[in-house]
């Protein structure tokens, strides 16, 4: 029965390879496997617990976790640590080389956000946002800005600081921040891309706006999204 189960395995593991020498193919034999991108797109900001990575993935069970986050570890993608007490507690966080995967995120957001059938009422998480911003920001229309933009999404708090054309966000205290967006992933994003008025978010109470308010409603307008790919069935028949 155990050599069974081992064979068995060994069957399985070897049908998710492709057996193709092209990088791509290779690609998708190291974060093919679903849950895999998303496991890495949590840790873009920096190390998590295992319990963080649950709360920001509710959907995954924790086999599930457990069996990516041990697939990416042999892959080199990420690595296990302790931290030093008082927390003494096992995180996961990308190598350099799994931070440089970042672009990759970027594209494939940048060519989805076209998809007809994409939903942005679905849930996501803090890190999503933030790097949705990293994505989508329009380096033209932050031109001349230098701003500290605080987030206190939940219990946490995250500082972007946008400068040159480019924004930098990391976990951080919000001590310094020119403004202060305070309510949850999805009602910031509605302000940023759905064309929520901040005021009607405050009204609902989703929504805190503290600090400067006209940087606020600038700051809410430099993420256009692409437009839409037209759907075969709705193009013009010669």
């Amino acid at each position: 029965m155990k050599l069974e189960k081992i064979t068995k395995t060994s069957e399985t593991a070897q049908r998710r390879h492709y057996d193709d020498a092209c990088a791509t193919a290779h690609a998708l034999d190291l974060v093919g496997e679903r849950w895999a991108l998303l496991v890495m797109r949590e840790l873009m900001l920096g190390p998590r617990r295992f319990s963080d990575l649950r709360a920001s993935l509710p959907s995954i069970s924790a086999n599930v976790l457990t069996q990516r986050l041990e697939g990416l570890e042999a892959a080199g993608i990420l690595v296990r640590r302790r931290l030093l007490p008082p927390a003494a507690t096992q995180v996961y966080e990308l190598t350099e080389w799994g931070y440089e995967s970042e672009p990759i995120f970027q594209a494939l957001g940048r060519w989805a956000a076209r998809s007809p059938a994409h939903d942005p009422s679905l849930p996501f998480s803090n890190v999503s946002l933030m790097l949705s911003m990293r994505t989508m920001l329009d380096a033209g229309k932050a031109d001349g800005l230098d701003a500290r933009i605080g987030f206190r999404l939940g219990e946490e708090t995250l500082m972007a600081h946008l400068a040159d054309g480019a924004i930098a966000i990391a976990r951080a205290p919000l001590d310094g921040a020119d403004v202060v967006f305070a309510g949850t992933a999805p009602i910031v994003a509605a302000a940023l891309y759905g064309g929520v008025p901040l005021a009607a978010l405050e009204a609902d109470g989703a929504l805190r706006i503290e600090g400067d308010r006209a940087l606020a409603e600038r700051f809410t307008t430099l993420f256009p999204l692409p437009p839409k790919a037209a759907h075969p069935a709705s193009s013009p028949q010669p």
